[in-house]
Order: C-alpha cells, then structure tokens, then sequence
C-alpha cells in the first residue's frame, strides 16, 4: 500500500515537470488527487509527505511586444461638482482642461456666460477631452427646472476649429427606483434617511391622504415600500417622477396601490387603484394641508381665543406657517373667493351640488382664482395666514354636507369611482411588474440598511 502511494505521487510529481506548459493543470490535478489520497488512506500512518524529493523548475516566458497606443481620436469623460466659491476657471482646472481657445470663448460668447452666473454648488459640470486636454464637449444643466442645459461644443471648420453654444433638453434616462422605509418620528424624517427625495414623499402623502391622516394618524413602526420613476442625467438622478406603484402599513392595516392610466382615457388621466380595481382616491382629501398640527378640533363648546367666549367650533383648525399651501381637498367650483367677515381671506368650494368646503383666514389666493372657476383635487387655492378673527397664522376648514357642518376628520368620506369591469384585465397587465417589486421589497430587512 505505502509503495504504490508513494508511485502515485512520484507520476504525478513527473506529470507537473515534464510538462511545464501545463503547470497549473497539474497543480490542479495533483490537489484534487491529493485530497482524494487522504480520503482512501486516512488509516495509513507511516509515510510523510515531505519525504518525497522535489525539484524546481524555473522557465523563462516570452511576452508579446507592447506598444504605445496611439489614438488621436480617443476622448475622456470627466465630471466634476460645483464647490461653495468656484470659479469656471477652477472647474474647468479640476477637469484637466488646457485649452486656451475654450477658455477665451467662455469668456466671450453670451449665451456661455450663463455657465458663470449660474454656477450653484452641488450642480455637476460634465466635459468631454481630448489626449491632450482640449475640449470637445461641455455641459452644465440649468436652472428653472426644465431639464435643460448648457451644452459647449468644438467643431472642426476649414479655418480652425470653433466652439458653438447653445441651450439643449438634457439626454435625460429614466430608471424605476424601489424604497423601503419605516416611521420612526415623521413622514419625512423616514425618507429623508431612506434616500427618498421630498416630492416622492409628497406624493405618498397625496395618495394615502384619503385613509390616513397624516396629521394624527402615523404610528412609530409604520412601515412602507414605494416604487417610482426618477430622470437621471450619467446615472445621477435630476428629478423624481410619478410613483408607480406604493404599499403602507399604517397601525397594522395595510394599504396598496398602483397608478394605472387607460389608453383609450383622455390625455392627462388617471389613479391609482387597489388589486380588485377600486379607486384609494377619495373625493375628498383628509386635509387641506400637506403637514401641519391641529390647534382646534371640530366640537360644539370652544373657548375662542379672540372672542374670549364659549362658541361652537363647526371646523378643524391646522396651525402652519404664514404662506404654506392650501389645497382643494376634492374637484369642484368656486363659490365664493375674498374676505368674509370673521373667516378674513376665505374661498368657499361647491363639490358634486350637495358638499361645500371652506377655508379661512388665508394671506391670500392663488393667482387667477376666481369665481366660477374648476379646480381639482389637490390644486392651491390659497395660502395660510391670520386674518379675520385669528389669534395667530392657521388654516380654519370647514366641511358641510347640504349646509350642515359635518366633522372631516370623523366622516367616511365618499370614493372615487372605480375601474369598469372591460378595464381590469389590462390594469392587471400593466401593474403586475410593479406589484410584484413591492412583494419583492416588502420582506427587506430594515435592520440591515442601518
């Protein structure tokens, strides 16, 4: 047994030097027979493996030439942020750009002077180069929200090559962005440490703003999972879009949607909707405000702070900052918009003939509100303030059912309608994908992301 394992090793020594050409092969080979060796003689005791001879064999390989590339058309992509006090000159520096001919024109050309006027730190300044750092492209996105930028170009002319500039829509790509996250203080506490951005979370206040107040309603531990749409620019994101599909679990009831918009719709429609169909938009929303505290409940016996009496409260008081947004909380008309005795600044909506809301002690209106105009769910209308009778800024919110004051906060408010039975199958279609992200994100374990 001890003389043929001893043979065994010998071969596979020889193997490993007589064919050098193969030197890992049979390093392989020899660990696997090796292991194999240990597993069929594990009972034998007395041979060692140092005692088998070994030789080294040492081989010169030949390497390939190498040769210095030599492309005068290759170009490099660089990108670089905007700092607190830079210059264009420090930028285009940072860049690796020497090209005196870009510089002067920069300085020159009008339309380019807007790289200098506008140069915000946190914004990107993305260059194209040549070998030898001359510029070719440059772009700079521009404010006002439009998706537009500043786009520097070199091109090749018979005298000498000239720059152009001029204002282009950003190639901008669209990518589907999953997030979970859990409430511990606040809404937008638990985005904003999910990475989330604000407009995003606007929205899911929007969407759930039917069932859940988000006034009162939030409990730590709630939890949700959104999937929406974000505009990035070379992988960064520019802006957010429209939320796709969202789950939120909300002192352990769940809520789930996803947007659906039928084709054969009119341009500029529709919802979001449950699995079997049903619109989770409500006529109405729960409040007027996107974020607020309530300072004064809907109760027929409160002691007005102004009037110093005991007076029925037929509304909900929202105490907010002087010029926060107030929104229509369901589609209808203007009834009446301008002061109104002790409401001050007031704008009165009709909905569906027989609902009324009321809003008062505005600082003022929404530009080009007026009477008979339409207005839709969630539109400003007006802003907070504190005229009329008003002890300090707040939004007072009434709502009345056939002129009778009714409590928003306690009501069931009226759905919207849902989807018609011809419309469930492609609502199916078109949000299976996107429900299936949520189921996919919902079991993620938020322990580990912190």
């Amino acid at each position: 047994m001890q003389k043929n394992k001893s043979g065994i090793l010998a071969q596979l020594l020889d193997y490993r030097v007589e064919r050098p050409g193969h030197f890992w092969v049979g390093a392989g080979v020899l660990g696997v027979s090796l292991f194999s060796m240990v597993a069929a003689f594990g009972t034998v005791n007395d041979s060692r493996v140092a005692d088998i001879p070994r030789q080294q064999v040492v081989e010169q390989l030949a390497l390939p030439p190498l040769t210095a590339a030599s492309d005068a058309d290759q170009s490099f992509l660089r990108e670089d942020r905007v700092q607190r006090g830079d210059t264009v000159m420090d930028l285009l520096q940072r860049l690796g750009i020497d090209d005196p001919a870009a510089v002067g024109f920069l300085k020159s050309n009008t339309t380019a002077q807007s790289l200098f006027r506008q140069l915000s730190p946190g914004k990107n300044l993305t260059v194209r180069t040549g070998p030898q750092g001359e510029l070719q492209t440059l772009v700079f996105p521009l404010n006002g929200g439009k998706d537009q930028a500043l786009v520097i170009e070199r091109r090749a002319a018979p005298d000498g090559d000239q720059f152009t500039a001029s204002e282009q829509p950003l190639p901008l790509e669209t990518q589907v962005v999953m997030k979970t996250a859990e409430i511990r203080y606040s809404l937008f506490g638990a985005t904003d440490a999910a990475g989330i951005p604000d407009t995003v979370a606007t929205q899911l206040a929007d969407i759930f703003g039917g069932d859940i107040d988000f006034h009162r309603d939030l409990r730590k531990g709630d939890r949700f999972a959104v999937i929406y749409e974000s505009a990035t620019y070379l992988g960064r994101a520019v802006r957010s879009g429209r939320i796709l599909a969202a789950e939120f679990v909300n002192n352990g009831k769940t809520f789930r949607t996803a947007w659906f918009a039928d084709p054969a719709g009119s341009a500029g429609s529709g919802g979001y909707y449950t699995a079997d169909g049903k619109n989770i938009r409500k006529a109405f929303l729960r409040s007027p405000l996107e974020f607020s505290r309530i300072t004064s409940g809907f109760t027929s016996a409160r002691f007005h702070p102004v009037l110093q009496k005991w007076r029925a409260h037929k509304g909900v008081d929202y105490g907010a900052p002087t010029g926060t947004r107030v929104k229509a909380t369901g589609d209808g008309v203007v009834e009446y918009v301008g002061v109104k005795g002790g409401y001050g600044k007031v704008v009165i909506l009709r909905h569906q003939n027989r609902y009324t809301t009321l809003y008062g002690h505005l600082s003022g209106f929404a530009s080009g509100l007026r009477t008979g105009n339409r207005v839709g769910q969630g539109d400003v209308i007006g802003f907070v303030g504190a005229t009329g009778l008003a002890s300090g800024p707040h939004l007072h919110y009434e709502f009345r059912v056939n002129e009778v004051h009714q409590n928003p906060l306690a009501m069931a408010l009226p759905s919207a309608p849902p989807l018609m039975p011809q419309q469930l199958g492609l609502f199916r279609e078109q949000t299976a994908a996107h429900l299936a992200r949520i189921d996919l994100i919902r079991g993620f374990d938020l322990a580990q992301a912190d």
